[in-house]
Order: structure tokens, then sequence, then C-alpha cells
């Protein structure tokens, strides 16, 4: 395998929340030395971070695959060469494929398609009843063989609370992470815009924020009793992240994460029937995103992902209600949470590692971190790049985003996966030996 070397760049290493000017160099797809280059070391090539970031491969939580089911909104290779463009090396994706995720075929279908795209690794969740029916576990022991990294049933709410409890214990006794979506099963089911003055103006069906606050309490209750890890998905309301942080102070094995637009978006984006935000969860109140902001501020909230669920044009051209919900966000991830992290006054390691080193702690994976030995996952970015988000300057070729036009700061002009260039900007100083 081709040695490469990574020179004059801002290396920073999340997990330690430090940064350093040095070079990183790579053999055999594993970063084997920080600054120096080892005695013998030969490099074939080498590029210029003069002026970028040299940070781990991004880490998404969540990717919402249309593949396998429904090819006509996108395809693992479009969605992960997508992903390598932003500087995204590993991604999850939730089980609610067609077919779901709840056999070893599926998931290692995946995997293999992955692979051989050649541009992001997918970790997949496996589902946590049989079918997402809420009704009968899945062989969670099965799915974990098969490479999956957690269980989760998506946004399919258990109603029957035995079951739940059930499918907690086994997950527990497997050593597998639960991964909520926290809904309620019949609070502002059929909804679409969160239970406010701007939902009643527009004559909308509504979701009220104790849809999500009930059933975190639901969970915490039984992770009080079965001990198993849960990771909440997408926080939308102050009050949850309130809960979360007791908790987390009580010493509960729970984490949360957040989509990227929940920090910026709230209910007030929806007015004129924009069905750009139309998401799930809601957009909520003001109050509500800046507890949000707060939690990824403190660390209540570990992990910011991009929740990216890429639609053809016709699915955001009815009435707003009956829209489908889901944002085209990979080419947003990086640049928002830049912009978050400033406006929260958080370093850049602090902010990347909510990108990083943190979710990937919550998948229980080697990647998210810049050390000798681990695998060379990089991205590299120029974190004061101006760009304005247009189609023809996003690499998702789904332009579902309410963040047209927007004049981004920061973007991604190299990934590296398992020591291999998988993408390269243009004009990216580079020499080969």
């Amino acid at each position: 395998m081709t040695t490469l070397s990574i020179i004059g760049g801002r290396v920073i290493e999340p997990d330690h929340r430090r940064e350093t000017l040095q070079d990183v160099h790579i053999a055999e797809g594993k970063i084997i030395a920080l600054g120096k280059a080892p005695e013998g070391f030969d490099s074939k090539r080498t590029i210029d971070a003069s002026g970028c970031v040299v940070s781990p491969g991004l880490v998404d939580l969540a990717v919402h695959l249309r593949e396998p089911g429904a090819e006509h909104k996108s395809t693992i290779v479009s969605e992960t060469r997508a992903a390598a463009c932003n500087g995204i090396t590993t991604l999850s994706c939730p089980p609610h494929t067609q077919p779901v995720i709840d056999t070893p075929a599926v998931a290692e279908l995946l995997q293999q398609r992955s692979e051989s795209s050649g541009m992001s690794r997918i970790l997949p969740l496996a589902a946590l009843t049989q079918g997402l029916k809420g009704e009968h576990l899945a062989e969670m022991a099965d799915m974990k063989e098969a490479g999956c990294v957690g269980v989760s049933n998506a946004l399919h709410p258990i109603s029957n609370t035995r079951v739940l409890r059930n499918a907690l214990d086994y997950a527990a006794s497997c050593g597998m992470t639960v991964f909520v979506y926290a809904q309620d099963a019949w609070l502002g089911r059929g909804g679409c815009a969160h239970e406010g003055p701007v939902s009643t103006r527009l004559g909308l069906p509504s979701i009220p924020a104790s849809s999500e606050t009930i059933d975190v309490a639901r969970h915490l209750l039984l992770v009080e009793e079965t001990g198993v890890r849960v990771h909440f998905c997408r926080l939308s309301t102050a009050h949850a992240v309130d809960m979360l942080r007791e908790a987390q102070a009580k010493g509960l094995p729970v984490t949360a994460d957040v989509s990227a637009h929940q920090l910026y978006l709230t209910e007030m984006d929806i007015a004129g029937y924009q069905t750009q935000c139309h998401v799930y969860p809601p957009l909520r109140s003001q109050r509500d995103r800046d507890g949000l902001r707060q939690g990824v501020r403190d660390g209540t909230i570990s992990a910011i992902c991009s929740d990216h669920q890429p639609h053809e044009p016709d699915a955001k051209l009815a009435p707003f209600a009956n829209t489908e919900p889901g944002i085209s966000a990979l080419d947003t991830l990086l640049p928002l949470s830049l912009r978050v992290g400033k406006e929260l006054d958080m370093s850049v390691p602090e902010i990347l590692a909510r990108l990083t080193s943190q979710p990937a702690k919550i998948l229980g994976n080697a990647c998210g971190c810049l050390k000798i030995g681990s695998p060379a996952d990089i991205c590299i970015f120029d974190p004061h790049l101006e760009w304005t988000l247009t189609p023809e300057s996003m690499y998702c070729h789904r332009y579902n985003t309410p963040f047209l036009n927007w004049l981004l700061e920061g973007r991604n002009v190299c990934t590296l996966l398992g020591g291999r260039v998988a993408f390269e900007a243009d004009g990216l100083k580079q020499h080969s030996a």
C-alpha cells in the first residue's frame, strides 16, 4: 500500500482536545508517526495541508440509506461518495431499509457494497424487533456477529412496555447499545409540526414536546432496571436535555446526539409552509433550540449528526403535511457544526470531538482519532474557505435542504480512508515521489 505524508497542517486530536502543527505519516493504511517521520520512511506521496486542519475522518451517526428498497432516492454508492467528499469516513445507518436490517444477510449486503464503493465505511444498526413491528425480539446476537454496532427500532415506537423491557434486557446481555428515537406511540401521531402558536396558525397537525419527554422518561427508568447502554437519537427539546443531564449525573449509561439543523432552525422557519423545513422530530421553539445548544456546549449532548435523508423533488412538492420529512444534509454537517462551535465559544478540537471521537465511542469503534496505530481515516479541511450552498456546489445529488444560498465557512478538501485518498478537491497541493 502507498506510503503518504501530510505536511504543514494544524493536526487536531479531538479525543485529547489538542491541536499542533505537525506532519502525519501513513503506511499500510495506518498512522505510523505524528511529527518527525520514522527512520527509513519513504513517502511516495505528499499532501501539503498548509492553512488547513487535519482531523480524524468525521463519524456520522445518522445517514438514512435508501438502498435497499428506495434506490430512486439514492444509492449506497451515491451517498458514500457524497459522505467522502464532505470528510465523512464512517457513517451509521438506521435499520429501516426495505428489507429491514433484521437478518445478517441484509447487514452484510450493506457493508459489502460500502466496501466495494471504497468511499466511506457503513456501520449498520440492527432492528430491535423483527420487522420493526414491536412484537418479537430480533436475533441481536447474530446481528452483532454480522457487524451491527447497535440496535434500534428506528421511527417505530414500541408501545408494549413489556416487549421494550425484554428487548433492553436482551440488548444488555449482548453488550449492544440501544439507539432510541424518543417518541410516544400515541401523542402527536400523524403530526408534522411542533405543537405551538405556529402550527395553530398554519392549521397543521402537531406533535407536542411531551411526545419526546415522556418516552425519554420511560427509557431512563428502564435503563435503571436493566443497566443497558442507551443512546438517544436526534433530541429536539430542552426538557429532554435537562432530563438526560440529570440521568448522566446519576451515572446512568446514557448519551445523546442532535442533528445540525436543529441547532439553527425553529418552528418559525416553517412559516409559509416551507416544506424543506418539514423534518422529524419537528423544528421546535427557540427555547428548545437554545437548550440543545447548551447541551452541546456542556457535553450533555456528545455528538452532532447530519440526519441525512435524501428525497426526490416530488417528495417535497405536496402540501406541507403530505410531504416527506427530512433534509439532504451531508454537505452542511461540517460547516454548520464549525459555525455553531464559534457561536458557543467552543474550541475547534471541542466541536470536532462532537463529530469524530465521541460518536466513535458511542458506536464502540476505533475510528474518530489520530494516534499511532489507528486507521488512517482523515479529513483535511480549510476552516476559512467561504462558499455558498447551491445545487452546483453540493456533492449530494438531492437538494432537499433549507440551507440553499446560505454563506458557509469551512469545507473539506481531502479525505483519506484507510490511508487511501478517497476524495481530493481541485487544486490540492501535492506531489508524488
